[in-house]
């Protein structure tokens, strides 16, 4: 199984992942793992555009997405899989599917969210999910684009809780 990288990020392709991400890790094939999305013609339409040449596009459902992975449907190609939230991963990793790392990219504010970093704004529920994870061994990292340092998300969070 190649998981290069999964990526917690707000926007899903962009030109931080389409560009910076997609060429430092040479990715194959970036999976976008939401149930809305995966249903949204339109959403999927923009994220196709947004896809650089040469580099495969899937965006499925979590148990789709998670069927496909441990078939190894994907072995042969260097996945990059990205979602919204949290929760998405924490459903693939609970569903078996092997992740070492996941990087914090960028979460957007809304009214409901509280700042943890410039870029990554969480709720109640986010917070949970993230605790879940790291539960499960899964290291997680904040790092916007590779050129930055790579930080413990785990310690932000717990600073940005007890601001």
């Amino acid at each position: 199984m190649t998981i290069i990288g999964v990526r917690i990020d707000g926007r899903l392709i962009h030109g931080q992942v389409a560009n910076l991400w997609a060429n430092k890790l040479n990715v194959g094939r970036f999976l976008v793992v939401d149930d809305e999305v995966a249903g949204n013609q339109i959403e999927k339409s923009g994220l196709k555009l947004a896809t650089p040449a040469g580099v495969r596009l899937s965006v499925l459902p979590v148990d789709k997405a998670a069927d496909h992975i441990l078939a190894g449907k994907y072995d042969a190609q260097r996945l990059f899989i990205i979602a919204r939230r949290p929760q998405p991963l924490l459903q693939l990793i609970e569903k078996g599917v092997p992740v070492e790392t996941i990087n914090v990219g960028n979460m957007s504010q809304t009214d409901e969210t509280r700042s943890i970093t410039r870029s990554i704004n969480v709720v109640d529920d986010d917070v949970d999910t993230f605790n879940k994870i790291a539960e499960k061994g899964v290291k997680l990292t904040a790092q916007m684009v590779p050129s930055d340092d790579s930080q413990d998300f785990m310690s932000l969070l717990k600073k940005g809780e007890n601001k």
